[in-house]
């Protein structure tokens, strides 16, 4: 990924992260976290983890953002009185986000720089080798399992359950629609 491309992605995830913080609105809160899970899918991506960001797409921008919209406008939030924050959490806060950026200061500077080692396949595949022989057999030819892997054992082996998941959810949907809708009486 280039170096551009990266700090891009980087900025967009944090400002995301600080505008559902920082954001009254919860509606607009959740449409910030869309923005910060659309900023962390393009880092997965820049990782060549394809799957990853796609699915941090689909799954937690789409259908969970979808879930916490519905849960935001059926509980139909009001705004609430200004209040004074009180010094002693607001320290205590500061001071735990201190020591957490020492530590990862501490970490990231103590962590020999491995990013121009090649990966090692070699050894995954004779990790692999007695898990799973057909993607040991990958990892063996130099190709890293993909997608087609994941939906070939997922609509194998685990075809009943993957629809019994389905079924749920789409019962949950139907419940909490009508769950939301008003009574007019």
């Amino acid at each position: 990924m280039p170096l551009l491309l990266f700090w891009i992605f980087a900025i967009l995830m944090l400002l995301g992260g600080l505008a559902v913080v920082v954001l009254p609105n919860p509606v607009a809160s959740a449409l910030s976290m869309v923005v910060s899970f659309v900023g962390l899918a393009g880092l997965f991506v820049g990782l060549n983890a394809f799957f990853v960001g796609v699915m941090q797409i689909l799954v937690y921008a789409g259908a969970i953002m979808v879930l916490f919209l519905f849960i935001i406008m059926l509980l139909d939030l009001k705004t609430e009185e200004k209040r004074t924050p009180k010094l002693v959490p607001v320290i205590g806060g500061l001071g735990i986000v201190l020591a957490f950026t020492i530590q990862l200061l501490g970490v990231l500077g103590s962590t020999p720089d491995k990013a121009a080692e090649p990966l090692d396949l070699t050894a995954a595949s004779v990790a692999m080798a007695e898990t799973s022989p057909g993607i040991s057999a990958k990892l063996a030819a130099g190709h890293l399992p993909d997608v087609n892997l994941v939906g070939q054992v997922a609509f194998t082996s685990y075809n009943l359950p993957l629809q019994i998941v389905g079924v749920l959810l789409l019962v949950a949907t139907v419940g909490v629609v009508v769950l939301s809708k008003r009574q007019t009486t």
